[in-house]
């Protein structure tokens, strides 16, 4: 394959120089290795292959470009079954605090166990996907200081303007102070994926998004949620959006299915 393929693949990505500088997760600069060269050949390989491969794992299928990022010692499948592993402890954890280990019926997860801010009814099924959010993330954070060696995003905040197809990221301060105002319209077209694993330092750029959902019975079907009137996203689907505002693939991640390849 040669040096132009490979830069077409890999664009930001290490501009194709073995001294290339990429910044990990938490804040280091660390040169991509010989190895980690290896693998991103490998990857450029396999991404104009299609990925066709019934044997590669729903996340490759996705995003080719990961078999490059991962930490020495650690493939794309692990980083999938872990991934699925915290969403099934997360399920577990939040239905034991509150149904001693069974998942919740129908009828409560429809329960409104109390009102937001602005007024709108928090049902029990919001509550218990909040509550699985906080401890899925910090699961998930740890497997990606673990397996992942490029950068990642957990619950950032972007600004997205379509007509312009530029993202920006919020910070977290300008984001509690957005939050702490109240019903504003500030937040409004706003998107905060759960997981966004980035391919080098373009924190508005995803290599993959990754959401978790918890569905409430756990026999409904895991879906991106639909934005309605009140978004300017009205009628699309958050993996529509997402991929259009970051680029790469999104995909979900449920107890029951585990990481979910495209409809």
């Amino acid at each position: 394959m040669t040096t132009t393929k490979l830069c077409a693949v890999f664009a930001l990505l290490t501009a194709c120089a073995g001294g290339s500088a990429r910044r990990s997760a938490h804040g280091d600069l660390r040169f991509v290795d010989t190895e980690t060269a290896a693998r991103l050949r490998h990857a450029a390989v396999v991404a104009e292959q299609g990925a066709s491969s019934t044997s590669a794992s729903t996340l490759v299928q996705a995003a080719p470009v990961i078999l490059g990022l991962m930490q020495r010692g650690h493939g794309a499948d692990e980083l999938e079954a872990r991934l699925a592993e915290c969403a099934v402890q997360a399920e577990r954890q939040g239905n034991a605090r509150f149904f001693q280990n069974r998942p919740p019926t129908r009828q409560e997860c429809r329960e409104v166990v109390g009102r937001d801010r602005c007024g709108n009814p928090i049902t029990r099924a919001m509550q218990l996907g909040k509550q699985k959010h906080v401890l899925v993330l910090q699961c998930a954070e740890e497997v990606l200081k673990e397996l992942w060696a490029a950068p990642y995003s957990i619950e950032q905040r972007y600004r997205y303007y379509p007509n312009a197809r530029f993202v920006e990221t919020i910070s977290r301060e300008k984001e509690a102070r957005m939050l702490a105002d109240g019903c504003t319209d500030e937040l409004r077209g706003t998107i905060k994926p759960d997981l966004v694993l980035h391919a080098d330092r373009s924190l508005g750029k995803a290599a993959l998004t990754l959401d978790f959902k918890f569905p409430c019975p756990e026999s409904n079907e895991p879906q991106w949620t639909r934005y309605g009137e009140s978004s300017p996203y009205i009628g699309r689907t958050q993996d529509q959006i997402y991929e259009e505002a970051l680029g790469g693939k999104a995909r979900l991640v449920s107890p029951r299915k585990g990481v979910m390849g495209p409809p």
